[in-house]
Order: C-alpha cells, then structure tokens, then sequence
C-alpha cells in the first residue's frame, strides 16, 4: 500500500483537466470549474509561474498560491457568468485574450502561452481593471 500511495504523490493533480485547445476556451473552462467550486481545476488554467492581479492591489504569485486565493474565493459560492471575448490577439506561441463584464465597467485581460502539446494556459493575469478615476 505504501508504494502505491508514493506513486499517486508523483501524479500532476493538475494533469488530468481538459485543456485549452485555442485561447479563447481559457475563459469557457474558467468559468465552468469556478461554478464547480473547483479550485484545483481552476490553477490548472495557469502556467507554474503565473502572476495574477488579484485581490485588488497586490499580485498572487504561481499556481499554488492561485489555487490556494481561488480555494478561499470559491468558498463563498459565487456565481461567474460567460461574458463574450473580444477579438484575441495571437503572436507566435503568446496571445492576448480579454473580455468585457457584463456591467461594461472596464475589462479583464489575460496573456496566454502555448505549451509544448498545443494546450494554452494563462501566465498574466488582469482579472479586473476598470478607467481610473476622475
């Protein structure tokens, strides 16, 4: 028993999620786990070294400290609705995807990377930026 517990430590707990086949599915399969309460599922969206803005004025660093703010955030159940991309902007294996809220109050934005099997996944992430103030 003990050997076999020691092999499933090994196994990538962020490898058996679907992966994104174009950039645009980041933000589909973002939605869909975050309304699963799927934490876990929802770093597996981000490259190791990912940086995101969030919360508001601070950075979260790697997908470990992304799981661990979305565990906390989920927590609360809330509900994330799809919101229509805006054209992607694709340059060799990097692009640039982004979505306006549903409320038109400012944007989010995420770079993207292609990985070596095709797959996308995020490595900045703007989740929220809205004008400055007047």
């Amino acid at each position: 028993m003990r050997e076999r517990d020691e092999r499933d430590e090994r196994v990538d707990p962020y490898e058996r999620y679907e992966k994104a086949v174009r950039p645009e599915d980041l933000t589909r399969l973002f939605v869909e786990r975050s309304n699963a309460g799927d934490a876990t599922g929802v770093a597996a969206l981000y490259e190791e070294g990912a940086v995101m803005a969030y919360p508001p004025g601070r950075t979260t660093v790697g997908r470990e400290a992304i799981r661990a703010l979305w565990e906390r955030v989920l927590a609360d159940r809330p509900r994330f609705e799809p919101e229509p991309p805006l054209p992607t902007l694709v340059g060799g294996d990097l692009a640039l995807t982004s979505t306006p809220p549903r409320d038109g109050a400012g944007a989010r934005a995420q770079v993207v990377r292609r990985q070596p099997d095709g797959s996308w996944l995020r490595v900045l992430d703007q989740p929220e930026f809205t004008p400055p103030r007047a």
